[in-house]
């Protein structure tokens, strides 16, 4: 009798500590739905926040203020005629400069811009994927692409700069904290030059309303002016974002 008492002990112990497994993995379980469920709703929040904001999904400068704010900071621009371009040259806008290491402006955009990007010894990007936003073509040779000034250097001259130290125009052009450099197609930027939106915007029709708050933030900051054309072209943007 002890022997059977003994293996119905032992069974009736096992059988409990069966049953409070059971227990704890239904009570685990349920969490780890919930912690999924959790990081779906994330992603898709997230996705839906893109979608609102219209920031590009691929890597990109520094977003720019939202389309309400560049409204105002467009009303506040100085509005007068372009100025000259006398005395203008790239040399005054010194770029690029080194911001670390060996790595300089651009190596530091096309970096920033794109996807997998490899690096020699000497911060040369060896390797990688970028999407222009301006055209939305792709490359995976780095030699492909332009840093572009969104509001390019000789603009900036007949639109203030011209008055600017030396030291203040190489911080513009060589700016990394507002939405002023963007590595794009190096046949678009060159079909850009240094036209303002009202004689050339990006073949991306998508992409209009980022580029015009792109272009008004750093006007803004930089307390740039605009001309007539200029302010009519961003404000018919602006109105339609």
């Amino acid at each position: 009798m002890s022997v059977v008492y003994a293996r119905r002990s032992t069974q009736h112990t096992r059988n409990t500590q069966h049953t409070q497994h059971i227990r704890r993995i239904r009570r685990i379980r349920p969490v780890r739905r919930t912690r999924a469920a959790f990081a779906a709703a994330a992603v898709a929040l997230a996705a839906a926040a893109t979608l609102v904001t219209g920031t590009p999904a691929q890597a990109a400068p520094p977003a720019p203020v939202s389309a309400a704010t560049a409204r105002t900071y467009l009303g506040g621009l100085t509005v007068k005629a372009e100025g000259s371009s006398d005395g203008y040259s790239r040399d005054k806008f010194p770029h690029w400069k080194t911001q670390s290491g060996a790595c300089n402006t651009r190596e530091v955009v096309l970096k920033r811009d794109g996807t997998n990007v490899e690096q020699d010894s000497s911060c040369a990007a060896t390797s990688g994927t970028w999407k222009s936003a301006y055209d939305g073509a792709t490359w995976t040779v780095a030699s492909d692409l332009d840093i572009d000034h969104v509001v390019p250097l000789s603009e900036a001259w007949k639109s203030g700069a011209n008055s600017w130290t030396t030291a203040q125009r190489q911080g513009f052009a060589n700016d990394l904290t507002r939405p002023q450099l963007i590595a794009v197609t190096d046949n678009v930027n060159q079909a850009k030059g240094d036209k303002d939106p009202a004689e050339w915007m990006p073949p991306t029709a998508s992409y209009h309303c980022y580029y015009a708050r792109m272009w008004v933030d750093v006007k803004h900051h930089y307390k740039l002016s605009v001309n007539t054309e200029e302010k009519s072209k961003l404000s018919s943007i602006l109105n339609g974002c």
